[in-house]
């Protein structure tokens, strides 16, 4: 979940097509998006600046050269992202409201041009945030709210990189740069599972590979470790997913029977996480197990990141561990069936 979300970024003259609450929220997302870009500063002017201090210039040189990497090595399109920096006004880049039916395994979703019909909603204005996931509650929904630090306009404006963002660690910058870059390359409108998932797999593999490719062996080592530990939640939510869908087939009429068989599930779960899954995890804190929200909403959120990654990983073995072949391979085999882009891929892996 720490990494970016897609934000929504459309001409001021689509609004005019729209209905009149989504032409408000994406003109605030324009607005929001128009300063940013006109705080932009280049990246080489700020480390040339002896005033810049030395880890924030460490942290931009890697921005950069993981920016050359991806679009050398691995053919990501870059354009003129991530050659520029600026600075926001507060800590948090966006608040994602996700949402879901508690007696189903279905989520809210929101509709918007370009990139079609997505699983969650990005706001600047936090306050809006917490009031529509309040009535989404209300309303009876399960909600889940995070912060989220990147995001990605599909190669439409030149992204900048964000003070949200350099706050990471170099492993984490040099990930979400290919992460997001990948959404430039790529993107599958109203197949938001896939877009994420797809991205993780491409910013893991190629973060560790571009550590490789700079002989810091233990860099590569620690983002291969966060990215087995990836394929150990995304195995796992699937089960639960799986026990979900089992309970609430058990009470096909009875609502509030399938809202109880969900909890008792959640239940299990916690318990699974806290004495099955943390002892797996190499790179994630233990407390993770105990502290991690269990509803609906948060567990398909999760899914949206965590969607069949080992299917990735399949691709990448096939193609002789070659990431650009990989990458070109599973585009290629996302168009031929834009519907149900997994398939394709468990297609090929199969075959």
């Amino acid at each position: 979940m720490r990494r970016g979300i897609l934000a929504i970024a459309v001409c001021l003259a689509v609004l005019v097509l729209i209905s009149a609450p989504t032409a408000c929220y994406l003109s605030r997302g324009a607005w929001e998006e128009a300063k940013i870009l006109s705080r932009r500063q280049p990246i080489s002017e700020i480390v040339a600046d002896p005033r810049t201090p030395k880890d924030a210039r460490e942290k931009l040189k890697v921005v950069l050269a993981a920016r050359q990497y991806a679009k050398d090595s691995l053919r990501l399109r870059t354009k003129d992202s991530f050659t520029t920096y600026s600075r926001l006004d507060h800590d948090t880049l966006v608040l994602v409201v996700s949402a879901a039916y508690r007696d189903t395994l279905a989520p809210y979703t929101w509709w918007f041009p370009i990139v079609g019909r997505v699983p969650y909603k990005g706001y600047f204005d936090f306050e809006a945030a917490k009031r529509d996931a309040k009535g989404l509650a209300d309303d009876g929904f399960d909600v889940y709210v995070r912060p989220s630090d990147a995001f990605s306009t599909l190669g439409f404006f030149n992204d900048p990189l964000l003070n949200t963002t350099l706050k990471g660690d170099s492993l984490d910058l040099a990930n979400t740069v290919i992460h997001e870059l990948t959404h430039n390359t790529f993107y599958a409108a109203g197949q938001a599972a896939f877009n994420e998932s797809f991205a993780m797999f491409v910013g893991a593999r190629g973060a560790a590979a571009f550590f490789r490719m700079r002989g810091q062996a233990v860099a590569a080592a620690k983002v291969d470790a966060e990215w087995q530990d990836d394929k150990v939640l995304a195995r796992f939510w699937s089960r639960v997913i799986n026990s979900l869908d089992s309970a609430y087939a058990a009470h096909p009429t009875d609502k509030a029977a399938r809202i109880a068989a969900r909890d008792t599930v959640y239940a299990h779960t916690r318990v699974a996480l806290v004495e099955e899954i943390a002892p797996q995890l190499k790179t994630i804190n233990p407390l993770y197990a105990q502290r991690v929200q269990l509803n609906n909403a948060a567990l398909l959120a999760r899914r949206v990141y965590a969607s069949d990654l080992d299917v990735f990983d399949l691709v990448y073995q096939k193609e002789g561990q070659d990431l650009k072949r990989s990458i070109g391979r599973i585009i290629g085999l996302a168009k031929s069936n834009p519907k149900t882009p997994f398939a394709a891929l468990r297609a090929w892996v199969n075959r």
